[in-house]
This record gives structure tokens, sequence and C-alpha cells, in this order.
């Protein structure tokens, strides 16, 4: 975090090469301050040479996935890691933003050094789903290419379809779009109900949101709430556009158990950060912050990403853009999360 804000932040600095990361067990971690008792801690990995060109080095990313795993779990190995948020037998959803493409979204190096970290430790490709809203927007921003180089499924929650069953009900109506379940072809029909893909209701019974360090014009940040509870729901337009609805809805739809029950690990790809754009690549309002973050607290995450992207656009002289404080307090009010930057304890690596 960069600017006065940074200051309310606890940061714990430690240094190691990325041989010692690997090969030993993590470090204890200093104890905080009694008097902020945080609430929430997360876990980032910096490698200053973990992109070149905006093109990340996928031996880099992994050795950063792993430095940023075991020291999350506080476990001695990736497999000891992985046993904290995970079942041998879980089929695992690794969720990813791919609508905006391989630079600005999620980049599938991380997903393919997550992926790669997961059948190492022990877990069947079979078991394992990269999933988004469509499939076409995995396969144009490459993830197709990592299901078939590890035989990992590619899903989407539109192809998947939706669930009758489980549903979020809201009476603010939505005009539904092809894909929806109760559209009809030629109608002009509203609904008040989004409900949860099967790809959540039949197969995943773990989840991992995999979310780029990204601006929403609306949100704030594209980040591990977003990206969780507009992907796994239909109907869900009708709260995208609108920043007090988008504050009710999106921890709402979150907190279904659905959703939050599965949800164990929140990573943010924050390797190139993009402050302008939202659903477009645009690198020259792009930073290189050649970092991973890790925590179980979707919220905290947000509400970092959200300073780290204020502050990037102060940086730069870029206009500012409005936040929406209020979704995270929801959020944090329906105990998803911390949104009070002075609880979350952040834990920093540098490797070298």
């Amino acid at each position: 975090m960069r600017g006065p804000e940074a200051k309310k932040i606890v940061i714990l600095l430690a240094v190691f090469s990325a041989a010692a990361v690997l090969d030993a067990a993590p470090p204890a971690a200093q104890a905080p301050d009694p008097g902020l008792a945080p609430a929430s801690r997360a876990v980032v990995v910096e490698d200053a040479r973990a992109t070149r060109a905006f093109k990340p080095d996928p031996e880099r990313v992994r050795r950063m996935l792993t430095a940023g795993l075991t020291n999350l779990a506080r476990a001695g190995s990736v497999r000891a890691a992985w046993a904290k948020f995970l079942k041998p037998d879980d089929v695992v959803g690794v969720k990813v933003l791919s609508a905006p493409g391989p630079m600005a979204g999620t980049r599938p190096a991380v997903a393919e050094a997550l992926v790669r970290s997961l059948i190492e430790a022990g877990f069947r490709p079979g078991n394992i789903i990269l999933w988004d809203r469509r499939r076409r927007d995995l396969e144009r921003a490459g993830f197709g290419r990592i299901a078939e180089r590890y035989g990992v499924a590619l899903a989407g929650s539109v192809e998947a379809g939706f669930d009758p069953d489980h549903f979020y009900d809201n009476p603010i109506p939505g005009r539904l779009v092809w894909g929806d379940l109760d559209f009809q072809p030629g109608k002009e029909t509203m609904g008040r109900r989004s409900h949860v893909t099967r790809l959540l209701t039949r197969r995943i019974t773990r989840l991992i949101s995999l979310a780029p360090l990204l601006n929403h014009n609306v949100a704030g940040v594209s980040g591990c709430l977003y990206n969780l509870a507009s992907g796994s729901v239909d109907n869900v337009l009708r709260f995208l556009d609108n920043g007090e609805r988008m504050a009710v809805a999106l921890p709402e739809i979150y907190a279904m158990p659905e959703i939050s029950d599965k949800a164990t690990l929140h990573i943010v790809d924050a390797l190139i950060a993009q402050y302008y754009g939202e659903g477009d690549s645009l690198l020259h309002y792009s930073a290189t912050l050649n970092q991973l973050w890790f925590s179980s607290d979707p919220v905290a995450l947000d509400v970092l990403g959200v300073r780290e992207l204020e502050a990037l656009r102060r940086r730069f002289g870029a206009a500012p853009l409005p936040g929406l404080p209020q979704l995270y307090r929801n959020a944090a009010i329906l105990q998803l999360g911390e949104d009070r930057p002075e609880k979350i304890l952040v834990e920093k690596m540098r490797l070298e």
C-alpha cells in the first residue's frame, strides 16, 4: 500500500531467498500490537522479476504461489498447506476472471501455477475445475490450454446451467437475457430470482477465488466478492451498474451457503494492477507490482485492493473514481470478512 493511509496497516516485512522459501518452514510471525487486535490476516508476496514487459515468468510465479500458500497456512510444505484448506476428495473450483482478457483479467500463468501446485500435492486433475461465467471467455483468455495441458476441467456457469432450487430472491426485477434460467426467447421477460450455477450445487465442493487487481467503476475493484458473486448466479445484470443495489446484493449473494460455505482461499493476482478500464485491457493505466496476495478473508483483500488502486491513481495524477465503501461495510456486517484496514494484519515477503 502507498500513501498516508498505509500507516494504519501493520506491515511485517520478511526477506527470504526463493530457495529458502521453498525448502524451509516459514518463520514464526512477529506478534502484532495487542492494541490493534487484528481480525484478519493477509500475506503479500513480491518478486521484482516476476514479470518482464508485462509477461509473467512462470517459474517465479510458481515460487511466489508456494511462498504465499505455505506462509498463509503456516505450514512447512505445500502438501501440508493445502491440507489446511482442502480435503483429498474435494472437487476444487478455481474461479478466475477471464472476460477482461489475459493482460487485465486473471493471468493464465498464475492459474497454471495454482493448478500445478494442486496436482503436485496429490489432487486428481479431474477434480480441479477452472471456471468463469462463460466458457468462451476462458478459451479466449488462454485457460483452455491449461486445461488440455494438465487434464483439468474447464467450465462456464452459463453453459453448466442454473439450478431452479437454489436462488437469491431480490424484489428488484431484472430483464432476463440468454443464459438466464427463466429467459424465454422472443418474450419480454423480467425476473426477481438469481439462480445459482449447477457447478456449485452439483459439482464443486470447495472454492478458490483467483481475481486480478483490476478496478471496477462501481465496486472499486473487480475483486474477491465481485469475482465469486457475479459469476455464480444468473440475472445479475440488474445489480452491476448501480452502486446502491450492488452494495446490498453482492454481499448477500456471496453469503449464500452455496458460495460462502465453500470459499476457502482467496488469491489476488497483483502482478500488474490496472487502475482504469474495468473490463478492457488498458496497459497505459497499469502499474507493475509483481505481487500475489493471499487470505481467507475476501473482504480484507478487496479493501486493500481498493486502497492500492486509489493510491496508484493519485501517484500518476489520474482522476479519482468514486468508491463503494458500503459494499464492504455490508459484507463485514454479514460477517464475510474485515473491512477496517487497521484490523488487517498484512505480512509482506520479498523473494530474491
